[in-house]
């Protein structure tokens, strides 16, 4: 899917566009989107500040029975162990009952951490640019337009230094099988092509969620990794469960990526 808008997923002022809305969600996948509002309210009660949808559904590029639900809430207050059990429990029942969706993923937060200053070009830049709204009051009016510049780069995606001792970690904890292997392989190969489009977004001076156009604008830039790109980006969509392929992003895709990022943009400003 092609990004959207006047020019590359930006308006005429050169902002990024919000790139889902309800209209756009596949009729397919109306039920379980009226599923999820209603229970999310059952579960979570007044202490829900508002909820929203994102990833592809709301984009419209869902795939029947391949696609998994993606939920953002916004708690009162700090999300507690007790409230992320309820989230996946929530979640599971949701995916059981609905063939439509191959999983649920739930992200809590509170209103407090969205809108704070730390995260305004993080959490924030998300929930105002990546996210639909679903149910209560939408913070993206109290959030900035944002540009694709270094300043949104280095605060969304200028942290993979730190996170490949921990995906090392979860590789080598993970059972030794195709299966076990797939969901690791499909998180990391879309984080880096991710990470890949934001090291060279304020260049292409756009956005768009498309792992495929993702891969092809960063290997315009940096074309002696655009086959890396291009395999992490199918992978993103169909993965497989090679243990050779997840070395290769922890030891020589994910370093060097690591690396230039923070010699283009520097380092994602330390989170609590």
């Amino acid at each position: 899917m092609a990004a959207q808008g006047h020019h590359k997923g930006l308006d005429a002022h050169g902002y990024i566009e919000r790139e889902g809305s309800p209209a756009r969600v596949p009729y397919a996948f109306g039920p379980v989107v009226a599923a999820a509002r209603d229970r999310v309210l059952d579960v979570f009660g007044t202490r829900l500040d508002s909820a929203y949808l994102y990833g592809s559904i709301p984009r419209g590029t869902a795939r029947v029975g391949r696609s998994d639900l993606d939920l953002l809430l916004s708690l009162r207050d700090e999300p507690t162990d007790a409230d992320r059990t309820d989230a996946r429990a929530f979640g599971a029942a949701l995916d059981k009952e609905f063939a439509e969706i191959d999983g649920v993923g739930t992200l809590l937060f509170s209103r407090e951490r969205l809108l704070s200053d730390l995260e305004t070009h993080d959490l924030g830049w998300f929930v105002a640019c990546l996210c639909t709204p679903l149910l209560g009051e939408d913070l993206a009016g109290h959030l900035p337009r944002y540009r694709p510049d270094t300043l949104l780069a280095r605060e969304t995606n200028g942290d993979l230094a730190l996170l490949l001792p921990r995906w090392r970690e979860r590789i080598a904890a993970a059972a030794d099988t195709d299966e076990a292997r797939r969901p690791l392989v499909r998180s990391m190969s879309r984080h880096l092509v991710r990470t890949g489009f934001t090291l060279v977004m304020p260049r292409w001076n756009g956005w768009t969620s498309d792992l495929g156009e993702m891969a092809e604008a960063f290997g315009a830039y940096y074309p002696e990794r655009a086959a890396d790109m291009r395999n992490a980006a199918a992978r993103g969509y169909g993965p497989t469960g090679e243990q050779a392929v997840l070395r290769a992003y922890t030891d020589d895709l994910g370093p060097w990526l690591a690396a230039e990022y923070a010699r283009v943009h520097g380092i994602k400003a330390p989170r609590p």
